[in-house]
């Protein structure tokens, strides 16, 4: 298991697992050790033990269930690990390149002109320029996804920082996406 520098005092969800860390995990591989570890820590099992051991194993289910949940969503495990390395903080503001502000900027305009006056081509326009730009963003960071568990250790920060980047802009454009659906639903 290879040792991890992490800034923060959240759990090692990976290490809970013994997994290496990784964006892509193997999902079954992911669900047997899940399975394996409720079996072990369920509070049927333990009815008869200490109150102190009762109270660990329902600590142990508890954070079984936490670190299943997060690892097993694609979104929630890009989250958990951005911020096991320090590269989210919530509610922090964070800074979006410029490019893709502008990008943004257009589509916000077009989605405050179908707030005056919709249009169903127009909100059909805007819907596919933002799912275009979303296939666009998933296309480009797949391979760092990917290919981050067998990268060194020191090219690791930089691809950290390049899905990072990805994060915050797939989190933009879906308040988009979900504006464009608002739209759809009142039309």
């Amino acid at each position: 298991m290879p040792n991890r520098l992490l800034t923060n005092s959240m759990t090692d969800y990976f290490a809970f697992y013994g997994l290496s860390e990784s964006f892509r995990p193997d999902g079954a591989a992911l669900k047997r050790l899940y399975y394996a570890k409720s079996r072990e820590t369920h509070p049927d099992f333990h009815a008869t033990s200490s109150p102190e051991n009762q109270a660990e194993m329902l600590r142990q289910a508890t954070l079984n269930t936490d670190a299943y949940r997060t690892l097993a969503d694609p979104d929630q495990r890009m989250a958990y690990l951005l911020r096991q390395h320090g590269l989210l903080e919530e509610g922090k503001q964070e800074q979006l390149p410029a490019d893709f502000l502008m990008d943004m900027m257009d589509l916000n305009e077009q989605l405050m002109e179908l707030e005056m006056e919709p249009d169903a081509a127009a909100q059909a326009r805007v819907a596919a320029e933002a799912q275009t730009i979303s296939d666009t963003l998933d296309a480009g960071i797949e391979p760092v996804l990917a290919g981050y568990e067998q990268l060194p250790a020191d090219h690791r920060p930089a691809a950290l920082q390049q899905i990072r980047t990805y994060y915050l802009k797939k989190r933009y454009l879906l308040r988009i996406q979900q504006q464009v659906a608002t739209f759809a639903a009142r039309s």
